[in-house]
């Protein structure tokens, strides 16, 4: 009986320093984005693509911290430790990672524009996928035994650089401009890239999870499994597509026509996200 009353008061203590490293985390989201209020623009403006694009934010910094909390106890004080200085560390990273998209992924526009100014929720969608994709990659980057901050950080840039490549690989292969139609407000392209992205970032992140052992041995690991896992994305994808809709080409529903289809769009996304796991499971 006292040893479950000690995890229970354990579990209680951890949940409580969860959210005080998540309210951290919204905190430094809050400070960086000075171009806007966040509750004038969703409870007065009632800004969709700024809530889109938060809420992947909120989720990315979720499965961030969940990286910091999983793995075996080594002591409830060694874990308030862990998750401060890991939570910190995949704050900071993940709120790189927006500029990232910014910067590197959607490199026509500025994001905040397209958020704020435009209500772009096709954009908002693209955010959430880097957001959600990156906190993937730090849920992997982090967790694990016989790492340390060092390391964090070198899978977590690594991550990065294979997200930023992906990314364009998928406008590259993709039949219509996608950037152009997310710029014209096309939401269904918005939402098809940033389930791509997510799904990217599943495969990439879940490859970093196993423990740390060298950086020969482990780095080798990750580089492979994360480039062979995306390059199944698109194959595994396309076999998925065949099974739920075996006679339609989603990107004509997507770009093809006059009112871009966004449930088109939803079973792309799902059909890229699935697929990501079914790689990860399988691998």
């Amino acid at each position: 009986m006292t040893l479950h009353l000690d995890a229970l008061i354990s579990g209680l203590i951890l949940i409580a320093a969860f959210y005080v490293v998540f309210f951290l985390g919204k905190w430094v989201n809050d400070l960086i984005h000075r171009e806007y209020r966040l509750t004038h623009e969703l409870f007065e403006r009632d800004n969709p693509a700024l809530a889109v694009a938060i809420v992947g934010y909120y989720g990315g910094l979720v499965l961030t911290i969940g990286g910091a909390m999983t793995g075996p106890s080594a002591g409830i004080w060694d874990d308030l430790i862990d998750l401060g200085i890991y939570g910190a560390l995949g704050i900071v990273l993940l709120n790189v990672s927006w500029y990232v998209c910014d910067r590197l992924i959607l490199i026509h526009f500025r994001l905040a524009d397209e958020l704020i100014r435009d209500q772009n929720v096709g954009s908002g969608a693209v955010s959430a996928g880097v957001s959600l994709g990156s906190g993937f990659i730090l849920f992997g980057s982090i967790q694990g035994e016989g790492g340390g901050v060092l390391t964090a950080l070198v899978f977590w840039a690594l991550g990065q650089a294979l997200l930023v490549a992906a990314g364009h690989v998928y406008e590259w292969i993709t039949p219509y401009n996608v950037r152009g139609e997310i710029e014209k407000d096309n939401v269904a392209a918005g939402v098809s890239y940033g389930g791509a992205l997510l799904a990217m970032g599943v495969v990439v992140g879940l490859a970093a999870q196993n423990d740390f052992v060298s950086w020969r041995e482990s780095l080798v690991d990750y580089l492979v499994f994360s480039v062979l896992g995306l390059a199944l994305l698109p194959l595994v994808r396309y076999l998925t597509d065949l099974v739920l809709v075996p006679s339609v080409k989603l990107e004509d529903e997507i770009a093809g026509q006059e009112k871009p289809n966004l449930g088109a769009a939803f079973i792309e996304a799902f059909a890229y996200i699935s697929a990501a796991f079914i790689i990860h499971w399988c691998l």
